[in-house]
Protein backbone atom coordinates (compact mmCIF):
# COMPACT_ATOMS: atom_id res chain seq x y z
CA UNK A 1 0.00 0.00 0.00
CA UNK A 2 1.58 3.46 -0.90
CA UNK A 3 2.29 5.99 1.53
CA UNK A 4 -0.13 8.89 1.46
CA UNK A 5 2.57 11.86 0.67
CA UNK A 6 3.00 14.42 4.13
CA UNK A 7 2.47 18.21 3.46
CA UNK A 8 3.51 21.10 4.86
CA UNK A 9 0.40 22.54 6.55
CA UNK A 10 1.26 26.29 7.17
CA UNK A 11 -0.95 26.49 10.12
CA UNK A 12 -0.10 23.41 11.77
CA UNK A 13 2.49 24.04 14.59
CA UNK A 14 2.06 20.31 16.23
CA UNK A 15 0.83 19.10 19.03
CA UNK A 16 -2.68 21.23 18.53
CA UNK A 17 -0.94 24.08 18.42
CA UNK A 18 -0.83 26.51 15.92
CA UNK A 19 2.65 27.72 13.52
CA UNK A 20 3.76 31.21 15.27
CA UNK A 21 2.63 33.42 12.35
CA UNK A 22 -0.75 32.20 12.91
CA UNK A 23 -1.35 32.18 16.51
CA UNK A 24 -2.96 35.37 17.08
CA UNK A 25 -5.40 34.63 13.90
CA UNK A 26 -6.12 30.80 15.90
CA UNK A 27 -7.28 32.43 19.47
CA UNK A 28 -9.38 34.56 16.99
CA UNK A 29 -10.79 32.12 14.74
CA UNK A 30 -11.93 29.63 17.41
CA UNK A 31 -13.58 32.13 19.00
CA UNK A 32 -15.94 32.92 16.45
CA UNK A 33 -19.10 31.19 16.50
CA UNK A 34 -19.37 28.36 13.18
CA UNK A 35 -22.46 30.51 11.77
CA UNK A 36 -20.85 33.87 11.53
CA UNK A 37 -17.95 32.60 9.54
CA UNK A 38 -20.35 31.24 6.96
CA UNK A 39 -22.74 34.16 6.99
CA UNK A 40 -19.51 36.24 6.32
CA UNK A 41 -18.74 33.72 3.63
CA UNK A 42 -22.34 34.42 1.95
CA UNK A 43 -21.29 37.90 2.42
CA UNK A 44 -18.30 38.00 0.55
CA UNK A 45 -19.57 36.06 -2.72
CA UNK A 46 -22.40 38.93 -2.71
CA UNK A 47 -19.59 41.24 -2.82
CA UNK A 48 -17.65 40.13 -5.37
CA UNK A 49 -20.38 39.79 -7.89
CA UNK A 50 -22.00 42.98 -7.32
CA UNK A 51 -18.09 44.43 -7.31
CA UNK A 52 -18.14 42.42 -10.89
CA UNK A 53 -14.80 40.27 -9.65
CA UNK A 54 -15.23 37.96 -12.30
CA UNK A 55 -12.84 35.85 -14.55
CA UNK A 56 -13.45 34.12 -18.17
CA UNK A 57 -12.90 30.87 -19.08
CA UNK A 58 -12.37 29.64 -22.18
CA UNK A 59 -13.74 26.36 -23.70
CA UNK A 60 -14.19 25.29 -27.42
CA UNK A 61 -17.19 27.24 -27.67
CA UNK A 62 -17.17 30.05 -25.88
CA UNK A 63 -16.24 32.14 -23.72
CA UNK A 64 -17.65 31.46 -19.88
CA UNK A 65 -17.42 34.37 -17.80
CA UNK A 66 -17.58 33.16 -13.54
CA UNK A 67 -17.23 34.62 -10.19
CA UNK A 68 -13.71 33.98 -8.88
CA UNK A 69 -13.80 31.82 -5.21
CA UNK A 70 -12.81 33.26 -2.11
CA UNK A 71 -11.85 31.88 0.82
CA UNK A 72 -11.58 33.67 4.01
CA UNK A 73 -9.32 31.82 5.66
CA UNK A 74 -5.70 34.14 5.49
CA UNK A 75 -2.52 33.09 4.27
CA UNK A 76 0.20 34.36 6.73
CA UNK A 77 3.65 35.12 6.31
CA UNK A 78 5.83 35.93 9.01
CA UNK A 79 8.03 39.45 8.82
CA UNK A 80 10.92 37.34 8.68
CA UNK A 81 10.30 34.65 6.11
CA UNK A 82 8.81 37.84 3.96
CA UNK A 83 12.50 39.12 4.14
CA UNK A 84 13.88 36.09 2.97
CA UNK A 85 11.71 35.85 -0.02
CA UNK A 86 12.09 39.45 -0.79
CA UNK A 87 15.86 39.08 -0.86
CA UNK A 88 15.47 36.42 -3.54
CA UNK A 89 12.41 37.92 -5.62
CA UNK A 90 14.83 41.11 -6.08
CA UNK A 91 18.14 39.22 -6.92
CA UNK A 92 15.76 36.89 -9.51
CA UNK A 93 14.08 40.62 -11.26
CA UNK A 94 17.87 42.09 -11.47
CA UNK A 95 18.92 38.97 -13.46
CA UNK A 96 15.78 39.09 -15.77
CA UNK A 97 15.90 43.03 -16.65
CA UNK A 98 19.81 42.37 -17.29
CA UNK A 99 19.28 39.19 -18.98
CA UNK A 100 16.45 41.15 -21.63
CA UNK A 101 18.74 44.09 -21.84
CA UNK A 102 21.66 41.65 -22.87
CA UNK A 103 19.95 39.79 -25.08
CA UNK A 104 18.69 41.89 -27.08
CA UNK A 105 22.20 44.03 -27.32
CA UNK A 106 25.34 42.03 -27.04
CA UNK A 107 23.99 38.84 -25.88
CA UNK A 108 27.35 38.22 -23.94
CA UNK A 109 25.58 35.26 -22.33
CA UNK A 110 25.07 32.97 -25.55
CA UNK A 111 28.62 33.84 -26.51
CA UNK A 112 29.90 32.86 -22.91
CA UNK A 113 28.08 28.79 -24.07
CA UNK A 114 26.24 29.54 -20.86
CA UNK A 115 23.05 29.46 -22.84
CA UNK A 116 22.22 27.40 -26.36
CA UNK A 117 21.88 30.07 -29.17
CA UNK A 118 19.60 27.81 -30.56
CA UNK A 119 16.62 28.39 -27.53
CA UNK A 120 16.65 32.00 -28.20
CA UNK A 121 16.85 31.90 -32.22
CA UNK A 122 14.38 29.22 -32.70
CA UNK A 123 12.04 31.21 -30.30
CA UNK A 124 8.88 32.68 -30.47
CA UNK A 125 8.82 34.69 -27.63
CA UNK A 126 12.12 36.74 -29.14
CA UNK A 127 11.37 39.69 -30.60
CA UNK A 128 14.71 40.38 -33.62
CA UNK A 129 12.75 43.69 -33.57
CA UNK A 130 13.80 44.27 -30.16
CA UNK A 131 17.57 44.11 -31.22
CA UNK A 132 19.35 47.27 -30.32
CA UNK A 133 16.33 49.01 -28.71
CA UNK A 134 16.90 50.45 -25.38
CA UNK A 135 13.77 51.59 -23.11
CA UNK A 136 13.45 54.28 -21.51
CA UNK A 137 15.89 53.78 -18.03
CA UNK A 138 16.41 50.26 -19.65
CA UNK A 139 13.78 48.36 -18.07
CA UNK A 140 11.98 46.05 -19.62
CA UNK A 141 9.87 44.46 -17.10
CA UNK A 142 8.30 47.16 -15.18
CA UNK A 143 5.75 44.72 -13.29
CA UNK A 144 6.53 41.05 -12.74
CA UNK A 145 4.59 37.97 -10.80
CA UNK A 146 7.02 35.78 -9.62
CA UNK A 147 5.22 32.51 -8.74
CA UNK A 148 6.70 30.61 -5.69
CA UNK A 149 5.67 27.37 -4.02
CA UNK A 150 6.69 26.02 -0.49
CA UNK A 151 7.12 22.71 0.69
CA UNK A 152 8.14 22.87 3.97
CA UNK A 153 8.94 25.45 6.74
CA UNK A 154 11.91 26.94 5.04
CA UNK A 155 11.74 25.08 1.57
CA UNK A 156 10.55 27.94 -1.48
CA UNK A 157 10.64 26.95 -5.30
CA UNK A 158 9.91 29.69 -8.15
CA UNK A 159 7.85 28.00 -10.12
CA UNK A 160 7.70 30.67 -12.80
CA UNK A 161 8.12 34.03 -13.56
CA UNK A 162 5.39 36.32 -15.51
CA UNK A 163 7.51 39.35 -17.01
CA UNK A 164 5.17 39.76 -20.30
CA UNK A 165 1.77 41.11 -18.82
CA UNK A 166 1.00 39.60 -15.24
CA UNK A 167 -2.42 39.62 -13.86
CA UNK A 168 -4.09 39.04 -10.72
CA UNK A 169 -3.19 42.17 -8.49
CA UNK A 170 -6.76 43.68 -8.45
CA UNK A 171 -7.79 40.17 -7.12
CA UNK A 172 -5.14 41.00 -4.39
CA UNK A 173 -6.02 44.12 -3.59
CA UNK A 174 -10.32 42.89 -3.38
CA UNK A 175 -9.34 40.09 -1.04
CA UNK A 176 -7.81 42.74 1.14
CA UNK A 177 -10.36 45.25 0.71
CA UNK A 178 -13.26 42.44 1.74
CA UNK A 179 -11.24 41.01 4.74
CA UNK A 180 -10.92 44.52 5.85
CA UNK A 181 -14.93 45.12 5.23
CA UNK A 182 -16.09 42.41 7.18
CA UNK A 183 -13.61 41.68 9.95
CA UNK A 184 -12.22 45.09 10.88
CA UNK A 185 -11.86 43.98 14.28
CA UNK A 186 -9.19 41.43 12.91
CA UNK A 187 -7.06 43.97 12.01
CA UNK A 188 -6.44 45.68 14.75
CA UNK A 189 -5.93 42.26 16.66
CA UNK A 190 -3.18 41.19 14.20
CA UNK A 191 -0.93 43.69 12.32
CA UNK A 192 -0.42 43.08 8.95
CA UNK A 193 1.33 45.10 6.14
CA UNK A 194 -0.98 46.97 4.03
CA UNK A 195 -1.32 46.21 0.38
CA UNK A 196 -4.01 49.13 -0.60
CA UNK A 197 -1.23 51.97 -2.15
CA UNK A 198 -0.04 49.11 -4.98
CA UNK A 199 -2.06 51.67 -7.47
CA UNK A 200 -0.71 54.75 -6.06
CA UNK A 201 3.04 52.76 -6.20
CA UNK A 202 2.55 51.25 -9.98
CA UNK A 203 1.61 54.74 -11.20
CA UNK A 204 4.50 56.18 -9.59
CA UNK A 205 6.92 53.16 -10.97
CA UNK A 206 5.36 53.89 -14.36
CA UNK A 207 6.08 57.57 -14.39
CA UNK A 208 9.76 56.85 -13.10
CA UNK A 209 10.14 55.22 -16.66
CA UNK A 210 8.52 57.97 -18.51
CA UNK A 211 10.17 58.86 -22.38
CA UNK A 212 12.71 61.55 -23.33
CA UNK A 213 9.79 62.94 -25.33
CA UNK A 214 7.68 63.22 -21.84
CA UNK A 215 7.39 67.19 -20.82
CA UNK A 216 5.44 67.43 -17.46
CA UNK A 217 3.71 64.93 -15.94
CA UNK A 218 3.88 61.42 -16.94
CA UNK A 219 0.60 60.85 -19.21
CA UNK A 220 -0.47 57.20 -18.30
CA UNK A 221 -2.98 54.95 -20.19
CA UNK A 222 -4.01 51.02 -19.72
CA UNK A 223 -4.29 49.71 -23.00
CA UNK A 224 -7.07 46.88 -22.85
CA UNK A 225 -8.00 44.32 -25.81
CA UNK A 226 -11.56 45.13 -24.21
CA UNK A 227 -14.66 43.92 -22.56
CA UNK A 228 -14.68 39.85 -23.26
CA UNK A 229 -10.85 39.18 -22.15
CA UNK A 230 -10.43 37.60 -19.06
CA UNK A 231 -8.94 39.96 -17.18
CA UNK A 232 -10.59 42.74 -18.65
CA UNK A 233 -12.01 43.44 -14.78
CA UNK A 234 -8.59 43.96 -13.77
CA UNK A 235 -7.82 46.32 -16.77
CA UNK A 236 -10.76 49.14 -15.76
CA UNK A 237 -10.01 48.41 -12.04
CA UNK A 238 -6.01 49.64 -12.02
CA UNK A 239 -6.36 52.27 -14.45
CA UNK A 240 -9.69 54.18 -12.32
CA UNK A 241 -7.45 52.94 -9.10
CA UNK A 242 -4.34 54.94 -10.68
CA UNK A 243 -6.69 57.90 -11.90
CA UNK A 244 -5.37 56.38 -15.48
CA UNK A 245 -6.66 56.54 -18.81
CA UNK A 246 -8.64 52.86 -20.18
CA UNK A 247 -8.09 52.86 -23.93
CA UNK A 248 -8.35 50.49 -26.28
CA UNK A 249 -6.75 50.42 -30.17
CA UNK A 250 -9.02 52.01 -31.67
CA UNK A 251 -9.04 55.27 -29.24
CA UNK A 252 -5.45 55.65 -30.08
CA UNK A 253 -3.38 56.74 -33.07
CA UNK A 254 -0.08 57.64 -33.66
CA UNK A 255 0.25 61.83 -34.29
CA UNK A 256 3.47 64.06 -35.02
CA UNK A 257 6.17 60.82 -33.85
CA UNK A 258 4.01 60.59 -30.64
CA UNK A 259 1.22 58.27 -29.57
CA UNK A 260 -2.05 60.00 -28.49
CA UNK A 261 -5.38 59.16 -27.05
CA UNK A 262 -8.69 60.62 -28.31
CA UNK A 263 -10.64 63.46 -26.08
CA UNK A 264 -13.09 65.90 -25.81
CA UNK A 265 -10.02 67.98 -26.75
CA UNK A 266 -8.60 66.26 -29.81
CA UNK A 267 -5.60 63.99 -29.60
CA UNK A 268 -3.81 63.88 -26.54
CA UNK A 269 -0.41 62.44 -26.12
CA UNK A 270 0.84 59.76 -24.14
CA UNK A 271 3.82 58.89 -22.16
CA UNK A 272 3.61 55.59 -20.70
CA UNK A 273 0.97 52.47 -22.18
CA UNK A 274 0.80 49.64 -19.71
CA UNK A 275 -0.56 47.73 -21.77
CA UNK A 276 -2.62 44.16 -21.45
CA UNK A 277 -1.94 43.14 -24.97
CA UNK A 278 0.16 40.45 -26.04
CA UNK A 279 3.19 41.11 -28.41
CA UNK A 280 1.59 39.93 -31.43
CA UNK A 281 -1.25 42.05 -31.62
CA UNK A 282 0.20 45.48 -30.13
CA UNK A 283 1.20 46.72 -33.96
CA UNK A 284 -0.42 45.59 -37.25
CA UNK A 285 2.14 47.28 -39.10
CA UNK A 286 5.26 45.37 -37.48
CA UNK A 287 3.41 42.22 -36.04
CA UNK A 288 0.03 40.29 -37.33
CA UNK A 289 -1.56 42.69 -39.97
CA UNK A 290 -4.98 41.57 -39.19
CA UNK A 291 -4.88 42.85 -35.62
CA UNK A 292 -7.42 45.25 -34.03
CA UNK A 293 -6.75 45.27 -30.64
CA UNK A 294 -3.35 47.82 -31.16
CA UNK A 295 -2.20 50.58 -32.88
CA UNK A 296 -0.26 51.02 -36.12
CA UNK A 297 2.83 52.69 -35.93
CA UNK A 298 3.34 52.23 -31.93
CA UNK A 299 6.48 50.00 -32.44
CA UNK A 300 8.24 52.69 -34.31
CA UNK A 301 6.88 55.46 -31.62
CA UNK A 302 8.64 53.11 -29.51
CA UNK A 303 11.97 52.69 -31.04
CA UNK A 304 12.10 56.46 -31.60
CA UNK A 305 11.56 56.87 -27.62
CA UNK A 306 8.47 58.78 -28.40
CA UNK A 307 6.70 56.16 -25.67
CA UNK A 308 7.52 53.77 -22.53
CA UNK A 309 5.57 50.47 -23.30
CA UNK A 310 5.01 48.32 -20.30
CA UNK A 311 6.24 45.96 -19.82
CA UNK A 312 9.01 46.09 -23.20
CA UNK A 313 7.84 44.28 -26.03
CA UNK A 314 10.06 41.05 -26.43
CA UNK A 315 9.49 40.34 -22.70
CA UNK A 316 8.42 37.15 -23.23
CA UNK A 317 11.40 35.22 -23.93
CA UNK A 318 12.17 35.54 -19.96
CA UNK A 319 8.76 33.95 -19.10
CA UNK A 320 9.22 31.40 -21.56
CA UNK A 321 9.40 27.78 -19.51
CA UNK A 322 12.57 26.30 -21.15
CA UNK A 323 14.44 29.66 -20.90
CA UNK A 324 13.26 29.15 -16.92
CA UNK A 325 15.25 25.87 -16.54
CA UNK A 326 18.31 28.11 -17.12
CA UNK A 327 17.35 30.42 -14.40
CA UNK A 328 20.06 29.57 -11.80
CA UNK A 329 22.79 30.10 -14.66
CA UNK A 330 21.14 33.56 -15.94
CA UNK A 331 21.02 34.71 -11.97
CA UNK A 332 24.45 33.82 -11.25
CA UNK A 333 25.48 35.06 -15.18
CA UNK A 334 23.97 38.35 -14.27
CA UNK A 335 24.65 38.91 -10.60
CA UNK A 336 27.79 37.13 -9.48
CA UNK A 337 25.29 35.54 -6.89
CA UNK A 338 24.07 31.81 -6.27
CA UNK A 339 20.74 32.11 -6.61
CA UNK A 340 18.78 32.65 -3.04
CA UNK A 341 15.20 31.09 -4.56
CA UNK A 342 15.67 27.99 -5.96
CA UNK A 343 14.21 26.20 -9.37
CA UNK A 344 12.13 23.33 -9.22
CA UNK A 345 13.92 20.55 -11.36
CA UNK A 346 13.40 20.63 -14.37
CA UNK A 347 13.48 18.02 -17.62
CA UNK A 348 13.49 20.10 -21.44
CA UNK A 349 11.51 17.85 -24.05
CA UNK A 350 13.38 18.73 -26.41
CA UNK A 351 16.95 17.02 -25.20
CA UNK A 352 16.74 13.37 -26.05
CA UNK A 353 17.79 12.21 -23.20
CA UNK A 354 15.63 14.19 -21.06
CA UNK A 355 12.77 12.94 -23.15
CA UNK A 356 13.28 9.29 -22.88
CA UNK A 357 13.02 10.07 -19.37
CA UNK A 358 9.86 12.22 -19.63
CA UNK A 359 7.92 9.57 -22.06
CA UNK A 360 9.26 6.53 -19.26
CA UNK A 361 7.56 8.46 -16.09
CA UNK A 362 4.43 10.03 -17.16
CA UNK A 363 2.49 9.23 -14.48
CA UNK A 364 4.41 11.12 -12.97
CA UNK A 365 5.77 14.03 -13.68
CA UNK A 366 3.80 17.50 -14.48
CA UNK A 367 4.30 18.75 -18.22
CA UNK A 368 3.92 21.89 -19.11
CA UNK A 369 3.91 23.63 -22.45
CA UNK A 370 7.00 26.64 -22.62
CA UNK A 371 4.46 29.10 -23.67
CA UNK A 372 1.46 27.63 -22.08
CA UNK A 373 -0.21 29.94 -18.97
CA UNK A 374 -3.78 29.84 -17.14
CA UNK A 375 -3.13 25.96 -16.60
CA UNK A 376 -4.09 25.09 -19.98
CA UNK A 377 -2.24 22.45 -22.10
CA UNK A 378 -0.91 20.96 -18.76
CA UNK A 379 -0.49 17.03 -17.71
CA UNK A 380 -0.60 16.66 -14.32
CA UNK A 381 0.12 12.60 -14.41
CA UNK A 382 -0.38 11.57 -11.31
CA UNK A 383 -4.12 13.00 -11.26
CA UNK A 384 -4.21 12.04 -15.35
CA UNK A 385 -6.73 8.57 -16.49
CA UNK A 386 -4.30 6.19 -18.55
CA UNK A 387 -6.31 7.38 -21.63
CA UNK A 388 -5.14 11.03 -20.49
CA UNK A 389 -1.42 10.48 -20.65
CA UNK A 390 -1.33 8.69 -23.75
CA UNK A 391 -3.61 11.27 -25.44
CA UNK A 392 -0.75 13.45 -24.24
CA UNK A 393 2.11 11.41 -24.72
CA UNK A 394 1.23 11.47 -28.45
CA UNK A 395 1.53 15.24 -27.98
CA UNK A 396 4.57 14.91 -26.95
CA UNK A 397 6.10 12.65 -28.89
CA UNK A 398 4.98 14.77 -31.73
CA UNK A 399 6.36 18.27 -30.71
CA UNK A 400 8.77 17.89 -28.08
CA UNK A 401 10.10 20.88 -27.91
CA UNK A 402 6.82 22.32 -27.10
CA UNK A 403 7.21 21.02 -23.89
CA UNK A 404 9.08 21.13 -20.13
CA UNK A 405 8.36 18.56 -17.62
CA UNK A 406 8.76 18.79 -13.35
CA UNK A 407 8.33 16.64 -10.34
CA UNK A 408 4.96 16.68 -8.59
CA UNK A 409 6.46 19.19 -5.70
CA UNK A 410 4.90 18.42 -2.25
CA UNK A 411 3.05 21.90 -2.13
CA UNK A 412 2.18 23.19 1.21
CA UNK A 413 -1.59 23.67 2.30
CA UNK A 414 -3.54 25.83 3.97
CA UNK A 415 -7.06 25.90 5.63
CA UNK A 416 -9.66 26.58 3.89
CA UNK A 417 -13.70 27.07 5.14
CA UNK A 418 -15.49 24.27 4.69
CA UNK A 419 -19.35 23.69 5.96
CA UNK A 420 -17.09 20.91 7.95
CA UNK A 421 -15.15 23.00 8.93
CA UNK A 422 -11.40 24.02 7.97
CA UNK A 423 -9.57 21.50 5.59
CA UNK A 424 -6.31 21.83 4.01
CA UNK A 425 -5.73 22.43 0.85
CA UNK A 426 -2.97 23.80 -1.97
CA UNK A 427 -1.69 26.94 -2.36
CA UNK A 428 0.98 28.72 -4.56
CA UNK A 429 1.43 32.77 -4.23
CA UNK A 430 2.30 34.88 -6.40
CA UNK A 431 4.08 38.44 -5.20
CA UNK A 432 4.23 41.44 -7.42
CA UNK A 433 7.09 44.17 -8.25
CA UNK A 434 7.19 47.05 -9.53
CA UNK A 435 10.89 47.72 -11.23
CA UNK A 436 11.61 51.45 -12.17
CA UNK A 437 15.17 52.90 -12.76
CA UNK A 438 15.58 53.73 -9.31
CA UNK A 439 13.72 51.10 -7.10
CA UNK A 440 12.56 47.33 -6.83
CA UNK A 441 9.48 47.48 -4.96
CA UNK A 442 7.57 44.46 -3.72
CA UNK A 443 4.34 44.74 -2.38
CA UNK A 444 4.04 42.79 0.97
CA UNK A 445 2.05 39.57 0.65
CA UNK A 446 0.84 39.68 -3.14
CA UNK A 447 -2.05 37.10 -4.48
CA UNK A 448 -2.51 33.42 -2.89
CA UNK A 449 -4.29 31.34 -4.89
CA UNK A 450 -5.93 28.14 -3.78
CA UNK A 451 -6.37 24.74 -5.16
CA UNK A 452 -10.59 24.30 -4.13
CA UNK A 453 -10.86 21.00 -4.73
CA UNK A 454 -9.60 18.26 -2.30
CA UNK A 455 -5.92 16.46 -3.53
CA UNK A 456 -5.61 19.27 -6.46
CA UNK A 457 -2.21 20.65 -7.25
CA UNK A 458 -3.89 23.06 -9.77
CA UNK A 459 -4.61 26.53 -8.37
CA UNK A 460 -5.63 28.43 -11.40
CA UNK A 461 -9.40 29.81 -11.23
CA UNK A 462 -9.86 28.50 -14.70
CA UNK A 463 -9.10 25.20 -13.39
CA UNK A 464 -11.58 25.61 -10.50
CA UNK A 465 -9.09 27.67 -7.74
CA UNK A 466 -9.62 30.18 -6.27
CA UNK A 467 -8.00 32.85 -4.15
CA UNK A 468 -7.26 34.14 -0.12
CA UNK A 469 -6.16 37.08 1.66
CA UNK A 470 -2.18 36.77 2.18
CA UNK A 471 -1.02 38.58 5.14
CA UNK A 472 2.63 39.49 6.07
CA UNK A 473 2.85 40.57 9.68
CA UNK A 474 4.82 43.69 10.83
CA UNK A 475 7.15 41.78 12.99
Amino acid sequence: MAETPQFFNEMDGGNERPRGPYASYCDWFSAQPPERLRRKAREAETFFRRTGITFNVYNSQEADERLIPFDLVPRIISAKEWSKLTRGIEQRVRAINAFLHDIYHRQEILKAGRLPVELIRNNEAFLPKMIGVMPPGKIYTHIVGVDLVRTSENEFFVLEDNARTPSGVSYMLENRETMLHMFPELFTRVRVRPVNDYPKSLRRSLAACAPPACSGRPVVAVLTPGIHNSAYYEHAFLADQMGAELVEGHDLRVVGGRLAMRTTQGYQPIDVLYRRVDDDYLDPLNFRPESMLGVPGVLDVYRAGGITIANAPGTGIADDKAIYSYMPDIVQFYTGEKPLLKNVPTWRCSEPDALAYVLEHLSELVVKEVHGSGGYGMLVGAAASKKEIEAFRAKLMAKPGNYIAQPTLALSTVPILTRAGLAPRHVDLRPFVLVSPGSIEITPGGLTRVALKKGSLVVNSSQGGGTKDTWVLED
